[in-house]
């Protein structure tokens, strides 16, 4: 399966159920309280996170696509820290405030990155079901996809009624579903239980066969457009209706903690649904970001670049030979975390001791080098008839085993000058025997939209073309 980086931008999702704060202390622990055999923590730092469906929302937002949130919470402090964390991060929200009742709030006591103790503050909230209703009506206009995050606190009491608002607007309904009973959930486009969940209702499964046989029972009994079951350690498991199942492996390098991990893959899923995947991309990036979150710290958003250099990974695209494609990724990506372009090209038909010596000053000139090689054609073209020596797939790949190499790609014009407008550099170099700037072809393209062309030292008495008379004239 390909994975691309989808326009998230251009995704609006609406996320619908039970928020909450969840709250950190850290500090740290040196002795035993005499009161009780626990630790005493010194608490000295405070910090506090969107929860549950509003970690949903932040998740969305993260990835760079428009988030609105719908929820209840209590008149209190804690909903007030809630609401301005969210619209820090850009995510437009719309709470029922219920007086005399307290946001959920989760409070974490941590000490050297570990958990010691969690402190629940939560009364199931006595929510009105048709404002509810009413708000998620009001803001489902211009969204793409509704998710219902449940965590069975009380906010999701009318779940029919917000799938058939959604389902009249032709708008998929995706479900994180809770408790022992889904068919409250009848008629959703996609609901995503973890294992235990999903077990909970369908019975203890033996293996994959009996996953798949009770998975698509429950598909068929609920009407359901698919089932998304999440397996810890054992990955993914998508099912749709007369197709075959889709399992895929965990992508976790290390967990550190699965805190939010559910969150994060139903609003991966949701953002690249709204944003026109295909269900099994969006699966297949949901698993890249669930892979990243639990190599963090508590409740966390997996952000656009992150999501960006996972697909960079899973694609072989980090480093080598690369497609355009896949080099526009690579650029974004790389650009998003602050580093600098340079580009250089050529035949590099034999490489010597001078193309190695030119490629690590080029490398020096930023953050990332690109080299653009050209085909045999164009070789042909600019050295005459019996070059290249080598094929561009040979030239490329010795190229993309140089340190100072980040990305290799051919062309097949005689100048670069089309691939230098479409990946935009912020340096283009080449090699001291042009004698000004303007001698370099692709020179104003380059500093049109505001980069540098820079002309680098001569290494002397390297030439693949004195290389090839030296070897001709032995023979």
């Amino acid at each position: 399966m390909k994975l691309t980086m989808p326009r998230f931008d251009l995704a609006p999702v609406l996320v619908v159920g039970d928020v909450m704060l969840d709250r950190y202390w850290h500090g740290t622990t040196s002795r035993i309280s005499p009161e009780a055999p626990v630790p005493v923590v010194r608490v000295d730092q405070h910090e506090d996170r969107p929860g549950g469906a509003a970690n949903v929302a932040l998740n969305i937002a993260a990835l760079g696509a428009p988030a609105y949130l719908v929820g209840v919470t209590g008149q209190d402090e804690a909903a007030d820290a809630l609401t301005d964390s969210l619209r820090a991060a850009h995510v437009q929200v719309r709470f029922q405030r219920i007086a005399q009742q307290p946001t959920i709030v989760k409070l974490r006591i941590m000490s050297r990155h570990q958990q010691l103790i969690r402190v629940d503050f939560e009364e199931p909230f006595d929510t009105d079901p048709q404002a509810l209703a009413s708000d998620t009506a009001a803001m489902l206009a211009g969204v793409k996809v509704l998710v219902l995050s449940d965590y069975g606190k009380g906010a999701l009491k009318n779940h029919q009624a917000l799938i058939q608002l959604a389902k009249a607007r032709n708008i998929p309904v995706l479900a994180d579903p809770k408790g022992k009973d889904f068919s409250i959930y009848r008629g959703a486009s996609l609901i995503t239980p973890n294992l235990s969940e999903f077990e909970a209702i369908v019975g203890v499964c033996a293996d994959d066969a009996e996953l798949v046989a009770k998975g698509n029972e429950l598909m068929a009994r609920l009407e359901l457009g698919a089932l998304l079951v999440t397996r810890g350690e054992h990955g993914m498991t998508l099912l749709r209706p007369a197709q075959p199942a889709l399992h895929l492996p965990a992508r976790a390098r290390e967990v550190f903690d699965v805190t939010g991990a559910g969150d994060t893959v139903i609003s991966t899923l949701a953002a690249a649904l709204a944003a026109g995947e295909d269900l099994p991309q969006a699966v297949g990036l949901a698993n890249l970001a669930a892979g990243i979150v639990v190599g963090k710290l508590g409740t966390a958003a997996i952000s656009a670049p992150e999501l960006r250099r996972a697909v960079q990974r899973s694609e072989g695209s980090e480093r080598g030979v690369l497609s355009l494609e896949q080099l526009q990724l690579a650029i974004e990506d790389a650009r998003a975390h602050g580093e600098k372009i340079v580009f250089t090209n050529g035949c590099f038909d034999i490489l010597h001791a001078g193309h190695v010596t030119y490629l690590e000053q080029a490398r020096a000139q930023g953050d990332r080098l690109i080299v653009a090689v050209n085909d045999d054609a164009s070789v042909t073209r600019l050295k005459g008839p019996g070059r290249p020596i080598n094929s561009v797939d040979r030239r490329m790949a010795v190229l993309a085993g140089l340190g100072a190499v980040d990305w290799v790609i051919p062309f097949s014009e005689n100048t670069p000058e089309r691939l230098l407008e479409q990946v935009r550099p912020d340096v283009l170099v080449k090699g001291g025997d042009y004698k000004s700037v303007d001698e370099v072809v692709g020179a104003q393209i380059v500093q049109g939209y505001g980069g540098e062309v820079r002309i680098l030292g001569l290494v002397e008495n390297s030439s693949t073309t004195a290389i090839v008379e030296r070897i001709r004239n032995r023979t």
